[in-house]
């Protein structure tokens, strides 16, 4: 599986509005651990790597830029939801920028928060990857 992937859900139209599931078999091997979404956010958020993560991350409703670096590079992303979905195979470093004011970001992963497992330097997030 590639490092990082922009995906697009499945989403169902009818009258009533738009239904997107997930049906994580699909998209992940790994077991969901938690799960949080970002809304009402006014200044870039990120800025760090979670050791041993795996991750996707779904744009729920509006937009926002992603930009994640794998260890080797910067990859950037528009998500534009409903259903604009990133699936991160390996520990990446994340910076998530220009929400609109009606964004809604949702992140799922597969580790639980431990903030000891946190790395906000980017030389040392590049370092712990490539040993």
């Amino acid at each position: 599986m590639e490092k990082l992937k922009q995906i697009k859900l499945k989403s169902f139209v009818d009258e009533r509005g738009v239904l997107t599931a997930i049906e994580m078999k699909e998209y992940v091997e790994w077991e969901v651990k938690r799960v949080y979404f970002l809304t009402d956010v006014t200044k870039p958020r990120g800025g760090h790597a979670v050791r041993h993560e795996k991750k996707m991350y779904v744009c729920q409703k509006g937009t926002v830029k992603a930009r994640l670096h794998d260890g080797e590079k910067w990859h950037e992303f528009l998500l534009n939801g409903p259903g604009d979905a990133i699936l991160m195979s390996t520990m990446c470093f994340r910076d998530f920028y220009d929400f609109s004011s009606d964004a809604v970001l949702l992140a799922i992963s597969s580790v639980n928060y431990v903030p000891g497992d946190y790395i906000y330097d980017l030389d040392q997030f590049i370092k712990e990857v490539n040993s």
